[in-house]
């Protein structure tokens, strides 16, 4: 009996996935181990291991297809002895419910290969169907240009981004976009604002994620907030004295601060559950990390026990491929305490939601000139304006504030980091 690929869950948030890329294709070989297809996450992009040997028999979801739900079955594999005639009584795979393409696209390249996959259709045009791959409707959506004009040169005509770069190149005139009705509704709130013009942007899996975990965060977590302003003038100094292929950044110093501060007030390093408060033995710091359509938070795991440098050079890995859409699974899950800082937008200061099963977040602001009052004088001073929240459920007020003021120390003092 053939053996089902199933539409794995990636994450524990995950309810449904697209199928990016087949990485096999029907008739190979396929071994424990060996990648079998490319998963859009609500995440990020990730990939799919065999856990059994044998033959790829039949491919039932074509890449690009999206909505997928968990446990659906993709494909089948022929396992030893098993031959195309055993696929005839195996299971069809529900189709896939359509979706409207998310906003954050594949990178290039990676989606566009040949495959046993049927073209993406695009929307009707004049009672004919059009298929175009997801970027290509992208960027024809972007420069307003009309797909039925066009002849596509992928697989059974599919419009891939080849096309439209030609079609640009070659100067083919846009044509106006037909207009997307709203649901009803959408419809409905636009119409309380009036007559003010707008466009119905679906949500992605990554911010209809985002919308439920911080509702379900704000609903059931009772948040409570405390702020301290930090002098940062010796960490610039310090930043300047160090050799400049190091690159070492404000927010670097704030991780290394924060996984310290853990360790010194360690209550503050803590989860709820219905069982009793998670206390955990090692600080491993999220560190949000905005992406086109959403944001994600990456792990430093053990950042109490690494260098400053070392946490710099991770930190830098670690966005650049979230940014690309190519994080591990065990790379962005989990987490102890998160950092978020808009200090970069020159944002003075803020208060984050916490990102459950965690206890506290930091929201770190702008280092700023602004004036102090030092022995008695006035006198300017950087300042930098750090605001935590925390669950009251696992952390009260006196365990926060016992953390901040050591993470006020550390900050104001960098050469403790280095004891």
């Amino acid at each position: 009996m053939p053996i089902e690929i199933l539409m794995p869950a990636l994450s524990p948030t995950m309810t449904e996935g697209n199928l990016a890329r087949w990485l096999k294709k029907e008739g190979d070989e396929v071994h424990s181990g060996d990648v079998l297809a490319e998963i859009e996450t609500d995440k990020a992009t990730m990939e799919v291991e065999a856990v059994d040997d044998g033959r790829m028999g039949k491919i039932l979801v074509p890449e690009g297809a999206q909505g997928i739900k968990v446990n659906q079955a993709i494909a089948l594999l022929l396992g030893e002895g098993e031959d195309a005639s055993s696929l005839i009584e195996a299971p069809k795979a529900a189709p896939a419910p359509p979706v409207p393409p998310p906003p954050r696209e594949r990178e290039e390249g990676r989606g566009e290969g040949p495959g046993p996959a049927p073209p993406s259709p695009a929307p009707h045009r004049n009672g004919a169907r059009i298929f175009a791959s997801p970027l290509a409707r992208r960027m024809a959506a972007q420069a307003n240009l009309d797909l039925s004009a066009l002849r596509g040169s992928g697989p059974q005509g599919r419009i891939v981004k080849a096309d439209i770069d030609a079609a640009l190149g070659g100067g083919t005139k846009p044509s106006p976009a037909a207009p997307t009705p709203a649901p009803a509704i959408a419809r409905a709130t636009v119409d309380l604002t009036g007559d003010a013009p707008s466009t119905l942007k679906p949500h992605s899996s990554m911010r209809r994620t985002i919308a439920r975990r911080l509702t379900e965060s704000k609903q059931t977590v009772p948040h409570f907030y405390l702020t301290v302003d930090c002098r940062i003038d010796e960490m610039l100094r310090a930043m300047k004295a160090l050799p400049e292929e190091l690159r070492i950044s404000i927010n670097d110093f704030v991780i290394k601060a924060a996984a310290l501060a853990l360790r010194q007030v360690p209550a503050a390093n803590a989860s709820w559950s219905e069982e009793g408060t998670i206390l955990w033995e090692r600080a491993d710091i999220a560190v949000a990390v905005a992406l086109e359509d959403g944001l994600i938070t990456p792990i430093v795991r053990g950042a109490d026990q690494k260098g400053i440098a070392q946490i710099s050079a991770e930190v830098k890995d670690l966005a650049s491929r979230a940014r690309a859409g190519k994080l591990k699974l065990e790379e962005f899950q989990g987490g102890t305490f998160s950092i978020s800082n808009l200090g970069m937008f020159g944002v003075r200061e803020f208060a984050a939601v916490i990102n459950p099963p965690q206890g506290c977040i930091l929201a770190v602001g702008a280092g700023e000139p602004r004036p102090v009052v030092e022995n008695g004088q006035l006198t300017v001073a950087t300042v930098m304006t750090c605001t935590i929240s925390c669950d009251h459920r696992v952390v009260d007020g006196a365990v926060g504030a016992r953390f901040m003021q050591a993470f006020k120390r550390l900050i104001e003092q960098p050469a403790l980091m280095l004891l």
